[in-house]
């Protein structure tokens, strides 16, 4: 499974604007909101919320991947967003988030939804992998880095 198939250039940002998690978690449903497979903007940002609510989706290592299962969307959506000065996510290890990834997977894709989530984990765990995307600037580079995952 590539997980490029999950997202696309539109979905993908080096330059995060938002000062704080609300305006961060904003953001990055607005770029998901680009892909066809979401069908209501408002109803995944409403999702995302309730559960970075639950428990935090800053795993770290200066990683968060906010995600939900939700009818907002009808495929799985994948939206990147880089923020180079860092931020407050209320991080596991309590350090600033560098790196989002945000998820969003139709309700019933259990299994699916789950592999990403792993992968994205798996590739997240090197910090090789976590410098290279610091550096990146380019979508096409992103999505391959992406899919160096095996």
């Amino acid at each position: 499974m590539k997980l490029s198939k999950f997202t696309e250039e539109e979905l993908i940002t080096f330059n995060l604007k938002g000062e704080d998690k609300e305006d961060i978690i904003e953001e990055l449903v607005d770029l998901a909101a680009k892909s066809k497979l979401v069908r209501d903007r408002d109803e995944l940002l409403k999702d995302i919320i309730e559960r970075e609510n639950l428990v935090t989706t800053g795993v770290g290592y200066g990683v968060a991947f906010p995600h939900a299962k939700t009818k907002a969307v009808k495929g799985i959506v994948i939206a990147f967003g880089r923020s180079d000065k860092g931020i407050e996510f209320d991080a596991m290890d309590k350090k600033p988030v560098y790196l989002f990834f945000l998820i969003a997977a139709p309700e019933d894709a259990i299994g699916a939804h789950l592999n990403v989530m792993a992968r994205l984990s798996f590739l997240m765990k090197s910090e090789e992998n976590r410098e290279k995307l610091m550096k990146v600037n380019n979508q096409g580079e992103l999505l391959a880095i992406l899919d160096s995952v095996e």
